[in-house]
């Protein structure tokens, strides 16, 4: 198989999101801060879902607890 070396670079395909323990040595500088500014965006949702979902849990058991 020989390289054609007047021949056009295909571009690398870019998956759509973050892939947990995937590999990040064919990744760019750019695309590496990218996928970090995603998944710090996503953990801020994630934490936010959890305190709503820890208030909930709270006044349900003071709720219980009142009545017992």
């Amino acid at each position: 198989m020989s390289i054609d070396p007047f021949g056009e670079e295909l571009p690398r395909p870019r998956p759509d999101s973050h892939v947990i323990g995937q590999d990040l040595a064919q990744l760019s500088i750019e695309e590496l801060d990218e996928r970090i500014a995603a998944l710090e965006t996503e953990i801020g949702r994630l934490r936010e879902a959890k305190g709503r979902k820890l208030d909930s849990k709270t006044a349900a058991d003071a709720f219980f607890k009142a009545g017992s």
